[in-house]
């Protein structure tokens, strides 16, 4: 029984750090698009 209760929590866990990863990834390709976009379009 505790050891379904510590494996439930720490799948739980693994899923928010996931989400957190996955959000920090699109942060960044959408900050480097636009530095991309703004940066080179300035230049061109």
């Amino acid at each position: 029984m505790m050891h379904n209760l510590i494996d439930g929590s720490m799948g739980g866990m693994m899923w928010g750090m996931g989400l957190v990863w996955l959000l920090v990834l699109i942060l960044l390709v959408l900050g480097v698009v636009a530095l991309v976009k703004y940066g080179f379009g300035r230049r061109g």
